[in-house]
């Protein structure tokens, strides 16, 4: 990347995790390039299939729709497709299955002691981006812990989504470090599970924004 292009990027923000109405409103309104659309069970801010279709509906051009998954099966997955731009997998997704749907799509990995980031980008070389978050056992995200940033190496082949206990308070600093493609935020919005707080969402995009300032 030229000097030039370097000092135009800006960071892209994910809003994961949203259940109502009047979050997605909110988080459009703020700027968000993506939002994140739980379904697996297992998680508080899940959604079934009805309720995807209806939180998607009217999301408007240029936003991300992306839809989470955590190893289920490919009928869910294709059913919920058509309200997606992007799916993400969060689990143990081989190369093979992710690239086996109709979307395009990213490989969230959990940064557990010895994860080869080069050899992952390398085995999901099909993703748009890798999704670092961190890492807790028998928890496949949500967690609301940062990891350790340093780790992640300058030169990784694929764009980088930074997610992990991102807030208001810490976007920055994570920015300054790592210089991502894109921050991912949940639980740093939240007043609970689920239910974003919009004061919050519009610190955390005022730090983003201050601090892609700071690298101008």
């Amino acid at each position: 990347m030229s000097e030039r292009m370097h000092r135009m990027a800006r960071t892209r923000v994910k809003i994961c995790g949203l259940t109502r109405e009047a979050d997605v409103v909110t988080a459009v309104a703020r700027g968000a390039d993506a939002l994140g659309f739980v379904m697996w069970p297992g998680s508080k801010r899940a959604l079934d299939e009805a309720r995807l279709a209806e939180l998607t509906a009217s999301v408007p051009a240029f936003v991300t729709r992306v839809g989470l998954f955590v190893d289920q099966e490919p009928a869910l997955i294709e059913r919920c497709a058509p309200y997606l731009d992007l799916l993400q997998f969060h689990g143990d997704e081989a190369p093979a299955f992710c690239a086996s749907f109709s979307r395009p799509w990213i490989k969230a990995l959990r940064m557990r002691d010895g994860l080869d980031l080069q050899a992952a980008a390398a085995a999901y070389q099909g993703a748009q981006a890798l999704l670092l978050d961190a890492y807790r056992p028998g928890v496949p995200g949500g967690t609301g812990e940062t990891f350790d940033w340093s780790r992640i190496p300058a030169n990784l082949a694929k764009p980088v989504i930074l997610a992990g206990g991102l807030t208001a308070d810490n976007v920055a600093e994570a920015i300054a470090t790592v210089r991502p493609f894109a921050v991912d935020v949940s639980g740093g919005v939240e007043a609970a599970p689920g239910s974003k707080d919009h004061q919050r969402l519009a610190a955390f995009f005022t730090a983003v924004q201050g601090a892609d300032g700071a690298r101008g």
